[in-house]
């Protein structure tokens, strides 16, 4: 009898650690469901949407693609800058590089203006004029170098003391 009893209890412990191990390795999840539900390495594989498409349909859609470019490049392209189309800044002679070295020297001329940093090759300014912080950019154009002042949010800056400082730039660079 007590051999029977100590094999019931070993029996019962095994039953037990399967039940255990079963449970805890996720054997009886519920809720997910497909494919989604495998593990990554076992789910099939995915084919891109263009890679499906039969042979004789991928030739008709390079056509679309390419008449659809044509019509594109025939449209007027939008303003290169922004600030251009709403006239937050000017067009000075030379190239960006010099052009960035005569804002430097006029910006420190301006009473009230804190040049806080410079960046040549992003070609801005970052100042503080009458309580506003914004930049004041340099880009290259086909004209020479557009100077702009931009907001903190990478908007043209069109409060008063940009618009203000603005003039005065150009007062001093523009020809």
């Amino acid at each position: 009898m007590r051999q029977s009893v100590s094999a019931f209890r070993v029996l019962s412990f095994a039953i037990l650690a399967t039940a255990t191990l079963v449970g805890t390795t996720g054997c009886f999840k519920r809720g997910a469901k497909g494919d989604y539900a495998l593990a990554p390495e076992v789910r099939p594989l995915e084919v891109p949407p263009d890679l499906n498409v039969p042979a004789g349909q991928a030739a008709a859609t390079a056509a679309v693609a390419s008449s659809t470019l044509a019509s594109q490049a025939a449209r007027p392209a939008p303003a290169a800058n922004p600030a251009a189309a709403n006239n937050a800044g000017f067009t000075v002679p030379g190239t960006k590089e010099e052009v960035f070295a005569k804002v430097g020297t006029a910006l420190e001329t301006v009473d009230g203006v804190k040049i806080a940093s410079k960046a040549q090759l992003l070609g801005s300014y970052d100042v503080a004029f009458e309580g506003s912080d914004f930049l004041v950019r340099v880009v290259a154009v086909d004209a020479g170098a557009y100077v702009s002042a931009v907001d903190p949010r990478g908007m043209p800056a069109t409060a008063a003391a940009p618009t203000k400082l603005l003039g005065e730039l150009k007062a001093k660079l523009a020809p």
